[in-house]
């Protein structure tokens, strides 16, 4: 029986929302084809009727993982609640769910470049994000892409190494507390005098 284009599209969706979960929770290496297609109720045999490979539907559930977690960001109130929110315990027990660059970071760099680009894409995002919520701060353009940058490098950090800690280890919790304590640190480090001519 043939399907409308709309519902092809929204199986499509189906199977891109499957994938980003899966991905982040067992890597793109860990997850097959057939691991996708089942978790998105389908059989195997229909994959190709929406990607072309494996390769372009990881680009494409990246591109979903970094939306979703946009959206979730655009919610947070300021800077700290963004952080808190990041670098909490539950972010860290729940890999499917929260930021593809904690959770394939390290996997990203031996992906393919279309992969890569919308990691690149991603992260952008991501310092974008920090640095519009660190104008309160006072800074120029140039000091607070310098700072967003290096806080989304220790909140990705930060959130990568707790979860590769045993979760009754209490160290996972103090990596945590120390990411936050350290974004918010950055954040609100006194700007330094321009010089004059």
């Amino acid at each position: 029986m043939r399907i409308t284009k709309e519902q092809a599209e929204q199986n499509r969706e189906r199977v891109i929302d499957a994938a980003s979960e899966l991905f982040r929770t067992h890597g793109f290496g860990g997850v097959g084809v057939a691991d996708v297609m089942k978790e998105a109720g389908f059989t195997h045999g229909g994959f190709y009727n929406h990607f072309d490979s494996k390769e372009a539907l990881a680009a494409e559930a990246t591109r979903r993982a970094f939306e979703r977690m946009a959206a979730h960001r655009e919610r947070a109130r300021d800077l700290e609640e963004m952080l808190t929110g990041y670098l909490s315990r539950a972010s860290r027990k729940a890999p499917a769910r929260s930021c593809p660059a904690a959770a394939l970071g390290s996997e990203a760099a031996n992906q393919p470049d279309r992969v890569k680009a919308e990691f690149a894409r991603g992260i952008e995002g991501m310092v974008a994000s920090v640095q519009q919520r660190l104008g309160p701060y006072g800074l120029t353009d140039a000091e607070a892409r310098r700072r967003a940058v290096a806080i989304v490098a220790t909140m990705a950090g930060a959130l990568t190494l707790a979860r590769a800690v045993p979760d009754d280890d209490p160290l996972a919790h103090e990596i945590l507390a120390a990411g936050l304590e350290g974004c918010l640190a950055e954040a609100a480090r006194p700007a330094k005098p321009t010089r004059r001519r």
